[in-house]
């Protein structure tokens, strides 16, 4: 989902994080609301007063949807869910569990805490709009909690459009989960109806392109292929992790994976391995004891030219758990640690030998083959 991701800072343990696009979010919805908005309701004022209210209820947004994100992670923290960070992109922000909550009720409440969230900031927000002319605040800092409310207020009823992975669509998998005790049909439901919403809303983006309106179209073209995207993958997910639950990683491991020396060169690495097989890791081992590994964004960092002069010592990494799983682990913990990482690729290991790879391609194929076998028959999975 997400591209290059900064850290910004932690809250409650958590880390918030900036993907690259959130920057073009903030520019965009700054430029509207400093040209398109505030002009009107606030007249004659200073071009410059204009952008910087624009500027602080684009900001100010964005602090709310953290809070909003921070409310689904302090509940589902209450669950023993782990939550990988709280990550802020072009279309708002969202906290990554690595699991699914362990039964409706959780799945509820959880759902529920960000709007509910979101709805103590709108009315905090209006509140002071409000109160300002009273107490005699200037114009500009009553216009933009007023309107930061009334942000607050319309992404809070979108949310709650009862279509995966939206909150309201998640409100609809927790019911459907409770009344038939099978979280694997109430989610097909949810997430068919967020790809049914997305496909609306493309279909309407497209309808306003061709009235003219190519930015406002755009947009909502964009969010529904956002929306039709996720809820596809949200799907995939829950069924490859049910397929996983209780395989270890042994049943899946390449026993006889491709490795690599710590002494040969970069360029022999390159033209030897990856150019042949094809692979983003490789362990690198010394006999029969493994040191590391490498990989091909290690070899993409260090310049071309060194490529013959450097060893793959020179882009070595350590065994970590961020690249490394025990063979009786649950095949579930691999996928989640790929996901993590970015890694396709684990070596498995086992009192510091190299058992074999885990590699997501073969997790991938397992569940098609379990899909085309068992597709037809329907079995609880609450």
């Amino acid at each position: 989902m997400f591209g290059r991701r900064i850290e910004l800072l932690r809250l409650f343990g958590f880390a918030i994080r900036l993907d690259l696009s959130w920057f073009l979010a903030v520019g965009l919805l700054t430029w509207w609301l400093a040209s398109g908005v505030f002009p009107e309701p606030y007249p004659d004022l200073a071009p410059a007063v204009y952008w910087l209210m624009g500027l602080a209820t684009a900001l100010g947004l964005f602090a709310s949807v953290v809070l909003h994100e921070l409310a689904h992670a302090l509940v589902a923290r209450r669950y023993r869910l782990t939550i990988r960070s709280i990550t802020l992109f072009i279309f708002g922000g969202v906290a990554e569990m690595e699991s699914e909550p362990p039964s409706a009720e959780a799945e509820f409440l959880i759902a529920v805490a960000g709007p509910a969230a979101s709805v103590v900031v709108a009315v905090s927000c209006l509140g002071v709009g409000a109160l300002g002319p009273i107490v005699g605040l200037p114009m500009p800092l009553t216009g933009v909690p007023m309107f930061l409310g009334l942000l607050n207020l319309l992404l809070v009823g979108f949310n709650m459009i009862p279509a995966f992975p939206l909150d309201g669509g998640r409100v609809l998998r927790s019911v459907l989960w409770k009344l038939k005790a099978d979280l694997r049909w109430a989610t097909r439901i949810s997430t068919g109806i967020g790809s049914g919403f997305g496909m609306l809303l493309i279909l309407l983006g497209v309808w306003r392109m061709i009235a003219q309106d190519i930015s406002g179209g755009l947009w909502t073209l964009l969010i529904g292929l956002f929306l039709r995207n996720a809820a596809k993958i949200s799907y995939k997910q829950l069924m490859l992790r049910r397929s996983l639950e209780g395989e270890p990683v042994r049943r899946f491991m390449q026993p006889d994976p491709v490795v690599v020396s710590r002494a040969m060169s970069v360029a022999e690495l390159v033209e030897g391995y990856i150019y042949r097989y094809h692979h983003k890791l490789f362990p690198v081992v010394d006999g029969d004891r493994l040191i590391g590994c490498v990989t091909t964004q290690a070899v993409k960092e260090l310049p071309q030219i060194e490529w013959t002069r450097q060893s793959v010592n020179a882009v070595l990494l350590p065994c970590s758990s961020e690249n490394t799983i025990g063979p009786d682990a649950n095949a579930v913990e691999a996928l989640s640690r790929m996901s993590r990482t970015g890694q396709s690729r684990l070596m498995v290991v086992e009192d510091g030998r190299l058992l074999g790879i885990i590699a997501l391609e073969d997790l991938l194929n397992f569940l098609a083959l379990k899909v085309e076998l068992e597709g037809g028959q329907q079995g609880s999975t609450g």
